[in-house]
């Protein structure tokens, strides 16, 4: 079958459900919500800017006259509220993608990105590098290259005892086992660790933070968000044929083990990439996907752009919740979880059809 005659089909069989509002629309009013949350963000903290100051700031900036912005303003702004801003809303923009991918690869509304053992395997790899005093640099280094082996040992395993067939029950299940080896591992490490200094610093890592964002971890963001957010948007289409199931949609020529697999690894490369610089903050994957399905429908040829500016947006106002509720930073994985647990109960309660 060609390929315009199963973008079609593709199209046809997305359309199960009426989205809320035309995805065109949709766009550009996420797209002003986002701008918006950017502004403002930039504003919030315990060192208060108001809009005319961040304005007139960003224009000198703009203009090469930098020596005339104050040094406190141009610290704030340019030195650690935006690199951190553009930080989140990578990495909330890329979980969400990759749950969105997940769910539909899986046909599983339940699915996370870390199923496979992506963030345990983070983890293990920051709580290393850790304890044996390396720097950021080198953590995030080490719960990337953790974070992917992890995810290979899972597929690898599940192979195995498929028997060379990518199925999903031989996945997830081997993803359980592997998340649950490697939080055993994580918890060897606390134990042997200093309980003045090195459990302090894990266990904080673990739950999650932007505390120490800077302008070196959008460098090290972008090559791999983009090495892994391009493949998925370019084969969103054909995720709606594995919608029918795996005999359908080999019987219209897709190649179901070479998709999932794709699918499988761009998603993981995103979720390593997060997880390495923000340590373990979940739900985000989980539940963006879900708001997103409920504004444009289960076409993922618009939800997964839509899944991207709405993950983009709720972790960037997660954050500034974190940074400016207290006095002092709250974790974001205790934030997401006190929002995404309520929510997705709520959603479970309800009853909800037509996720996938």
């Amino acid at each position: 079958m060609a390929d315009y005659e199963l973008v079609a089909h593709a199209h046809k069989i997305a359309e199960v459900k009426d989205p809320c509002f035309a995805p065109l629309s949709t766009m550009t009013l996420l797209v002003i919500i986002f701008a918006t949350v950017l502004v403002a963000s930039c504003t919030f903290g315990q060192f208060g800017i108001s809009c005319t100051t961040l304005l007139h700031s960003v224009v000198l900036k703009l203009t090469g006259n930098c020596d005339q912005i104050a040094h406190a303003v141009d610290t704030v702004i340019f030195k650690i509220r935006l690199p951190r801003i553009a930080v989140a809303s990578i990495i909330g923009g890329a979980m969400a993608l990759a749950g969105a991918s997940y769910q539909g690869t899986f046909k599983n509304p339940m699915v996370s990105p870390d199923i496979l053992g992506a963030s345990a395997g983070a983890g293990f790899g920051a709580a290393i590098a850790i304890l044996f005093s390396f720097n950021m640099f080198f953590i995030q280094v080490s719960a990337f290259a953790l974070s992917l082996i992890a995810v290979s040992l899972t597929l690898l395993v599940s192979r195995i005892i498929a028997k060379g067939s990518t199925a999903i029950i031989a996945m997830i299940l081997t993803g359980m086992i592997v998340t649950s080896l490697f939080s055993a591992l994580i918890s060897i490490i606390k134990y042997v660790a200093d309980p003045e200094s090195k459990l302090p610093e894990i266990t904080f890592w673990l739950m999650g933070g932007l505390g120490s964002a800077n302008s070196g971890d959008v460098l090290f963001l972008l090559p791999a968000i983009t090495l892994g957010a391009v493949p998925l948007l370019l084969v969103s289409w054909r995720m709606n044929i594995l919608s029918l199931g795996d005999d359908e949609a080999e019987s219209l020529g897709i190649d179901i083990m070479r998709l999932r697999l794709l699918v499988i690894a761009c998603s993981t490369l995103l979720t390593a990439s997060c997880v390495s610089i923000c340590g373990l903050v979940g739900w985000v994957g989980l539940i963006i996907p879900h708001i997103s399905r409920l504004i444009v429908g289960p076409d993922f040829h618009k939800l997964l752009p839509v899944s991207i500016l709405v993950g983009a947006i709720f972790l960037v106002i997660v954050d500034d919740v974190a940074r400016c509720l207290f006095s002092v930073e709250i974790p974001l994985g205790i934030i997401t979880s006190i929002i995404g647990a309520p929510f997705f109960m709520y959603m479970l309660i309800k009853g909800k059809k037509g996720w996938i």
